[in-house]
């Protein structure tokens, strides 16, 4: 049986944890690298799973997924790089960070993943995207596919296209829930209570994800399907569009993007 090390316990790391038992993984086939002692004692705790050093994991682990920020990548890898062997699998969960700069910090021999996640990851509702280095075979890509799927859906793009998916998916739930908060405080407004307008907007939100997904038809005739001529939606809809709400998304995914460049440039 492989043995998977995750290393960094934060929000993301401990969503990959929590997906991966949830999808039945043994709990000696896993293992976390974390130096806090009172977070390694929660994480055993709630999960009961091993908690150990970081060095401890790599040495038990043949699967290691690196979910530190994206500044501390660097520092994890230099301090376990002694400690890999050929073979390894290394899936780096840090926005920004190349294939180039992980390879770079790795063995010759040890295969890398890219990947851009994001926080639903945590309900089992995760869009991860993945991307593989030199040394990584499709059996690799296969395993790090398999790992991630614990936590929702995976899809395998190009290295370019990646700073274009941290603003599209990586950075995307910050956007729904800036929509959902915004929602919730119309419907207090409007005379909602704010547990009421809470409750419309959440499951508004969720209800038309699901209908998304599920009829796989266009947002755009979703959208129509919705908006009768005249109504009460058409109203709300053209002060979305007077007030600049197409060319706001699209300034923000652009900005988005562009600090994903820079923070690789500087990776």
């Amino acid at each position: 049986m492989t043995k998977t090390a995750i290393l960094g316990a934060g929000a993301m790391g401990e969503s990959v944890l929590a997906g991966l038992i949830r999808a039945g993984r043994p709990l000696d086939s896993l293992v976390v690298g974390e130096k806090r002692a009172e977070r390694a004692s929660e994480l055993s705790e709630k999960h009961g799973v091993t908690v150990v050093d970081n060095l401890l994991a790599t040495l038990q682990a043949d699967t290691l997924v690196i979910a530190v920020k994206p500044q501390d990548v660097v520092p994890v890898l230099a301090e376990i790089n002694e400690h890999l062997r050929p073979g390894q699998l290394v899936i780096s969960l840090a926005a920004g960070v190349t294939v180039a700069t992980l390879e770079s910090h790795v063995i010759p021999g040890v295969a890398v993943v890219r990947v851009m996640p994001n926080t639903p990851a945590l309900v089992g509702e995760g869009m991860s995207v993945m991307t593989g280095g030199t040394d990584a075979t499709e059996v690799h890509l296969d395993e790090a596919e398999a790992l991630l799927a614990a936590c929702g859906r995976v899809v395998r793009l190009p290295e370019e296209q990646m700073d274009a998916v941290t603003a599209i998916s990586g950075s995307g739930p910050a956007y729904l829930f800036l929509v959902a908060e915004a929602l919730i405080e119309s419907g207090v407004h409007l005379g909602l209570s704010p547990e009421l307008a809470t409750e419309l907007s959440v499951q508004t939100l969720l209800g038309a994800s699901v209908m998304l997904r599920e009829t796989g038809t266009e947002a755009s005739v979703l959208r129509e399907q919705v908006t009768s001529p005249g109504g009460t939606t058409a109203a709300a809809l053209r002060q979305f569009e007077e007030h600049g709400l197409r060319g706001a998304f699209l300034a923000a995914t652009e900005a988005a993007r562009d600090r994903s460049v820079e923070l690789a440039a500087g990776s």
